[in-house]
């Protein structure tokens, strides 16, 4: 199967995965429950198991369009597994259509790693971490007694020891258990660690951007999404303003103005987004000989996608109201769903300090320092 082939055959599954999230997107997100059924519908859908990079990233998008939720769990699932392949571990098996994710928030180094026969023993308290309650693996860094350097392994989401805090109660993105979790003593066996995360490596430095990368897809995919339930109100329900001379919404030239303008600044902001994918791949693919200019010329194309897709999700996902009327605003039709999502996943970190490194990339080739959100 060519990789053209491949890519056609995943969009077609994530799209009908898509049509299922959508009937119910808004009555799952005023449950807030764990999303295990929506874990377990990826599982369904083999989803999981794409491995290509720019086909995860297009799956990603489709499936956040129609519940950004899912979106943003199936796009960790993605970094996860992608972001232990940087470390060229051939122990490292991303198992069969096993649900990954990640336990490493930067500004969270909570984690303390102890020495032991065998391996280590780790114990600590981590903040957020996305999907980790309903995942059936965990990517995880922390921070060793001994030498007090990072280290990245891998660990059964049930392993002992291991207790998820369920206390996410957030305003957006409630179905992605992104609550804490609770380390006591829980055995770190040798052959489960990945490596030292050495963030002056240039090439495992990249972790840090993809993450940035996915989010700007997810961005888009908020974007996408309100625009296209939106656009369905708009052509069935909405009714045209009593000045506007016209029998129909959809004629009324200031609401096809609107469209015009949000369709081509998601659909830009899509593009650069891709762009900024593509730019990650071909970095990873460089492998040790991955340069620090290259690196740096990655990080800014990178953050220029998250500054426009930040503008553009929050944006679209605040004027749609405007596209279809006051009547829209019925807690009925959730669309604030929309918004709440992104107006929460959109402060992962300030978008202003990537367009102070954009700036200074251009105008005097500074490269983004190397840290856990750049």
């Amino acid at each position: 199967m060519t990789s053209t082939d491949g890519r056609r055959k995943w969009l077609t599954v994530a799209e009908e995965l898509a049509e299922a999230l959508r009937v119910d997107a808004a009555e799952r997100d005023r449950r807030g429950a764990e999303p295990v059924a929506e874990v377990e519908a990826l599982r369904r859908s083999g989803l999981l198991t794409v491995a290509d990079w720019g086909t995860q990233q297009a799956v990603t998008r489709v499936v956040g369009a129609a519940d950004a939720n899912v979106g943003h769990l199936l796009g960790y699932h993605y970094l996860q597994v992608w972001r232990s392949g940087l470390f060229d571990n051939p122990a490292f098996d991303a198992g069969d259509n096993l649900f990954w994710a990640g336990v490493s928030n930067p500004l969270d180094a909570a984690l303390e790693l102890r020495p032991v026969t065998g391996g280590f023993e780790m114990s600590g308290r981590k903040t957020f971490a996305t999907g980790a309650s309903v995942a059936d693996r965990l990517v995880v860094s922390a921070t060793r007694t001994d030498t007090g350097g990072k280290v990245t392994f891998t660990l059964d989401a049930k392993a002992a020891g291991i207790t998820y805090a369920g206390d996410w109660d957030n305003i957006g993105q409630r179905l992605t258990a992104s609550g804490g979790v609770v380390f006591d003593r829980v055995h770190v066996p040798e052959e489960q660690v990945l490596g030292a995360h050495d963030e002056n490596d240039q090439r495992l430095s990249l972790a840090a951007l993809g993450f940035q990368a996915v989010l700007a897809q997810l961005y888009v995919a908020m974007a996408e999404g309100a625009l296209a339930e939106a656009a369905r109100y708009t052509r069935t329900t909405t009714r045209p303003w009593f000045l506007s001379g016209v029998d129909s919404a959809t004629a009324d030239p200031y609401i096809l103005a609107a469209y015009g303008e949000l369709v081509a600044e998601t659909q830009a902001a899509g593009l650069l987004a891709d762009h900024a994918s593509d730019r990650l791949d071909r970095a990873s693919a460089r492998g040790a000989a991955l340069t620090a200019d290259e690196r740096a010329d990655t990080a800014a194309a990178i953050s220029s996608a998250k500054v426009v897709a930040t503008r553009v999700a929050n944006q679209t996902t605040s004027r749609v109201f405007e596209l279809c009327g006051a009547r829209a605003t019925a807690a009925g039709y959730a669309f604030d769903r929309f918004w709440r999502n992104a107006r929460t996943l959109t402060l992962h970190d300030p978008v202003s300090y990537k367009a102070r490194e954009v700036g200074a990339h251009y105008l005097t080739g500074e490269r983004a320092p190397l840290t856990g959100y750049s």
